[in-house]
């Protein structure tokens, strides 16, 4: 009997406490959502079976634990607590993004720059709530709807930090159908819904090959912190676009972001361990992430409605919530909500316009606070 006990405590029935249980059941509620539901399987299969992974409890000192130095999981993680897999990620972005909808339509790059207001206004709420300042800092950019970008900054400002910000990023990224759609009938009236974009300007491929180097001397010169995430962004691009790097192009678009997604996915999940992750100000980030996409999704929108008050063409205000960064989701919503008002009114195009520059907005935005937390 003593033998059976002795085994009983090693086991992880007998290590565990009711908080593992609670994190297994929200990884497999992520698992859940990814497979039925199809939000973002992607993102959170991999990252709700990591959840999984990290809540097995296990005898500190062995050399499992993701925070255990020598571990298997800890070396994975190295990417993500080092800020290496968010610029892969978006190298493999760029090179998958068609920027000639956003060179179309220059005035619609300024909606996704208005909706990196909920970063500055979630920063502000983080210090109110007593936050420090670089906490803070890698909170706000929860609002951008930008996991990599949420990721790597919190890596640099906030390490600690790293899991519930992760996950709460990739949450809402993976709620956009969800959340969005109420936001945008609620902003909205349904003759603003039903306005019509021109057609957008042929670019040229000469456009298409310079902007990537002229976008990524603006934006570094503008914030050079930027530099690691922007730099692979618009070099993505550039491989796609001038035709003669297609082997490079096609590998960044497929095979390297599919892996470092993986890992990425794997190691945020397992980095949720119950005794780390399960705390006030886990659910502190959670609250302020959902107030910045929701406020980042209204400031889109509210922008646009404030252009047309000027404007003799017409901006789609809907289009605004394409602002956040969650590409191409919040652009596939905005097309849902658009063609269910009017079935031969198509906005996929244009709402890529905005949601490209939000990539790049938040990319700008982290770079800012993070020179500021210098």
């Amino acid at each position: 009997m003593e033998y059976l006990l002795d085994f009983w405590g090693n086991t992880g029935f007998g290590l565990a406490d009711y908080r593992h249980f609670i994190m297994i059941a929200v990884g497999i509620v992520f698992i859940y959502l990814g497979i039925v539901k199809h939000y973002e399987p992607l993102l959170l299969v991999p990252i709700g079976f990591g959840i999984l992974m990290g809540n097995v409890p296990v005898f500190k000192g062995l050399g499992l634990g993701i925070y255990e130095s020598g571990s298997v999981l800890s070396y994975l993680y190295f990417g993500v607590h080092q800020g290496i897999y968010p610029p892969l990620i978006f190298l493999g972005i760029g090179a998958m993004t068609d920027f000639s909808y956003m060179l179309a339509q220059p005035r619609l790059m300024l909606l996704g720059a208005a909706a990196q207001v909920g970063i500055f206004l979630t920063f502000l709420a983080a210090l109110a709530m007593g936050f420090l300042p670089r906490e803070a800092a890698s909170i706000g950019i929860i609002g951008g709807a930008d996991g990599p970008t949420a990721i790597f900054l919190s890596a640099k400002l906030a390490p600690h930090l790293v899991g519930p910000i992760a996950i709460a990023a990739y949450s809402y990224m993976a709620l956009v159908p969800v959340i969005q759609p109420p936001i945008m009938y609620l902003l909205t009236t349904r003759e603003e819904r039903l306005i019509r974009m021109p057609d957008p300007r042929p670019v040229s491929r000469r456009e298409k090959i310079i902007f990537p180097v002229i976008g990524f001397l603006s934006c570094c010169f503008l914030a050079p912190a930027a530099l690691p995430l922007l730099g692979m962004l618009f070099f993505g691009n550039l491989l796609k676009e001038c035709l003669v790097a297609d082997r490079l192009a096609l590998t960044a678009r497929t095979a390297l972001i599919d892996i470092v997604t993986i890992l990425l996915g794997i190691t945020v999940g397992a980095s949720t361990q119950a005794d780390v992750f399960l705390t006030a100000k886990s659910v502190g980030i959670f609250l302020l992430g959902a107030a910045s996409f929701m406020v980042a999704t209204a400031s889109g929108i509210l922008f646009a409605k404030l252009v047309n008050v000027f404007a003799t063409n017409k901006i789609n205000p809907i289009l605004g919530a394409a602002g956040v960064s969650a590409v191409p989701d919040s652009a596939r919503v905005v097309q849902l909500v658009g063609n269910r008002e009017d079935p031969g009114n198509y906005l996929l195009m244009h709402a890529m316009a905005p949601n490209i520059a939000g990539v790049i907005g938040s990319a700008i935005g982290a770079g800012v606070l993070w020179s500021f937390m210098m």
